[in-house]
């Protein structure tokens, strides 16, 4: 199984009724709730690797992903107190499915949080293995994949961006087979891809919680240096809403920017595109979801 753990610091394996750490709350943070499971991809840097110190500085069982057994190792090393990682190549469909499969393999989860993503200075469509843009691989295709393979947690977070309002509602050419290759463009796409997937999963799924988060414009990786937002905030709303009892978090089917509701592009609660969306995502991949 692809996982690995951190030895003193496995939650699960280290358990015992004196030797609970007690939860810290982060600043500006509403209620927590009792100590959560969580599984977050793209854990190894950015926004991912800051959500998870602090969902595990404040007692919460982490489970990190990263790409390969390299990554998984920093990502270890990054956030103290993370439980183990389970690593793959997200780009990959056969590899999102061994994902989900480990995933399966270690229990049952409070929250996923689907953080992971390429950005948008892909200069070419970058091809992967299975012939899909990287782009739309990653940040569409992977979460449905993990979505509909992954046991039902209680909540389930996706990452999108505000530029997810310039995305192309009609789903036409999901793969850019036939359009000349924009990343910028690429990019809007698979963001909006992710609120309608958050927005489809809510009305699917009444039991699960299921909400899409715009981080901010921030100077991580992806952000790059000139990002003018708070990089701070970043990654708070996603653990908010992954681990509080706060009756604003306890929602579904909204979209939120540092803990408050913002307006979607509308297209995104259309159950009609919503449809289309998850179709086009079974077809493609081969994995068809759940009831």
């Amino acid at each position: 199984m692809n996982t690995l753990t951190l030895g003193a610091w496995s939650y699960g394996v280290k358990e015992s009724g004196s030797g609970q750490r007690r939860a810290l709350r982060p600043p500006g943070s509403a209620k927590i709730a009792n100590m959560a499971r969580i599984f977050i991809t793209g854990a190894a840097d950015g926004l991912g690797q800051m959500a998870a110190r602090l969902m595990a500085s404040n007692g919460h069982r982490v489970v990190l992903h990263a790409r390969s057994p390299s990554r998984a190792k920093e990502a270890l090393a990054a956030v103290p107190g993370a439980e183990r990682t389970v690593f793959g190549d997200l780009s990959s469909i056969e590899e999102c499915r061994q994902i989900a499969a480990n995933v399966n393999k270690l229990g049952t989860f409070d929250a996923v949080i689907h953080n992971a993503g390429v950005g948008y200075r892909e200069r070419t469509r970058n091809a992967t293995v299975d012939g899909v843009p990287l782009v739309f691989a990653v940040n569409t295709l992977a979460p449905y994949i993990l979505t509909a393979l992954i046991r039902k947690p209680k909540r389930l977070v996706y990452l999108s961006s505000a530029m997810h309002r310039n995305g192309d509602p009609s789903l036409n050419d999901l793969t850019w087979s036939e359009r000349a290759w924009g990343a910028s463009s690429a990019y809007a796409d698979s963001k909006l891809h992710d609120v309608i997937l958050a927005f489809a999963v809510a009305r699917k799924w009444p039991s699960v919680l299921s909400n899409a988060v715009e981080p901010g414009w921030v100077a991580t990786k992806m952000g790059g240096p000139g990002a003018t937002d708070d990089l701070d905030a970043g990654p708070k709303t996603q653990v908010w809403l992954a681990t509080s009892n706060d009756p604003e978090a306890m929602v579904s089917g909204q979209y939120f920017y540092h803990q408050k509701r913002r307006e979607p592009e509308p297209a995104a609660r259309d159950e009609e595109i919503q449809e289309r969306l998850i179709a086009e995502c079974a077809r493609i991949s081969g994995v068809p979801f759940p009831d």
